[in-house]
């Protein structure tokens, strides 16, 4: 009877309770003419809605699917939705057999751009099967493009999914999805905001995806222009006090415009599954420490590091001259020379020092001749 995101039918919903606001607009005795703010045009829409809904209807056609209607109040009911305030849904449809509220708790969305590039699907399918392997549920909403790659990805590893659709939960959309959300409703949970039967319009995308923010602990954006629906659910979830990420992309890739200017609001980067984990999760989640390889010189005390700094390029060095420039004594010059000469760093010629020279490789040795 509702549509998502109606703050004004909200609120009345809270003062009044469904019972009282569905009879209110039904019948004609003055009873809608006490809810606050409800002019004649607006109650003349609100009671067409009131008149052909059907709640008995719509619960034995998603019962037909085995599916079911969650509400606040009912113990499955996620609490975080609680959040939106009088945006709040007025309940949700729900397939599939895990417990919404349970599977909420640890929760992450993950979205995106629906023409993504080949470089958007990969990124998404790994994250999505990084963060399965890690024990999250990825929520996304089963779009193309970034959403079914994330989807997917979970799938692949036998993880924990959920798909947060703009249309009824008995409504394959898009079509070409349709075995992609059989394969969800099996493994995981199809949830919709509208009624069986309903179909997507524009405005109820944007709208579904404040659920999305406020469903999840935090919200990773993939690829997104500037534009992008997406990063609509990443800042709603910035707004709500979740976390919002973004994966870099090339800075001449449109697609990736919009992450970019996230990140450089209050976005954080995240790269891979671990990091999004150490973000969102509980303490202990870290992420592997980032460096590159270490080196042979890498391990070298600073008194032999500074030695070896010292030697020139090419030729040889007295131990007298390298002290100098090190900024040590001769005698500690000498024992680290030595030092290195063992780990192979440098060579003696008579009273002299040289770096040790690199071992001719095999084309260099064969141009050498006899």
């Amino acid at each position: 009877m509702l549509e998502p995101g109606d703050e004004r039918a909200g609120g009345w919903l809270r003062r009044t309770g469904p019972v009282e606001l569905l009879r209110a607009l039904r019948v004609t005795d003055g009873a809608a003419e006490r809810l606050r703010g409800m002019s004649a045009v607006r109650l003349e829409g609100y009671r067409l809605r009131a008149a052909a809904a059907e709640p008995e209807r719509d619960l034995a056609a998603v019962a037909a699917v085995g599916g079911r209607f969650v509400c606040p109040g009912d113990r499955e009911w996620p609490s975080q939705l609680d959040d939106l305030g009088d945006a709040r849904p007025v309940g949700l449809w729900v397939r599939g057999r895990p417990d919404l509220r349970l599977w909420a708790l640890r929760s992450v969305a993950v979205v995106g751009a629906r023409a993504c590039t080949p470089y958007g699907a990969h990124m998404a399918a790994t994250l999505g099967a990084g963060l399965a392997e890690r024990g999250w549920v990825v929520v996304s909403g089963a779009a193309f493009g970034v959403d079914g790659a994330a989807h997917r990805g979970v799938l692949a590893v036998g993880g924990a999914t959920a798909a947060v659709l703009a249309c009824g939960v008995d409504v394959p959309y898009p079509r070409g999805h349709a075995e992609l959300l059989g394969r969800v409703v099996r493994q995981g949970l199809v949830i919709a905001e509208l009624p069986p039967g309903a179909h997507p319009t524009r405005s109820r995308f944007v709208l579904r995806n404040r659920v999305i923010a406020a469903l999840t602990r935090g919200t990773v954006v993939v690829e997104a222009e500037y534009r992008s629906g997406s990063l609509v659910t990443a800042r709603q979830a910035q707004r709500l006090g979740r976390f919002a990420m973004g994966v870099p992309g090339p800075v001449t890739s449109g697609l990736s415009a919009g992450v970019h200017e996230l990140l450089r609001g209050e976005g954080v980067l995240v790269t891979d599954a671990s990091e999004v984990a150490e973000l969102i999760g509980d303490i202990g989640d870290l992420a592997p420490e980032r460096r590159g390889p270490v080196l042979p010189r890498d391990r070298l005390d600073a008194a032999a590091a500074k030695v070896l700094d010292a030697l020139p390029y090419h030729g040889l060095a007295h131990p007298r001259d390298l002290a100098r420039a090190a900024g040590t004594s001769t005698d500690e010059t000498l024992g680290r020379l030595y030092e290195l000469h063992s780990l192979g760093f440098v060579e003696r010629e008579g009273d002299g020092w040289r770096l040790t020279r690199p071992a001719p490789r095999n084309g260099d040795a064969r141009r050498g001749g006899p």
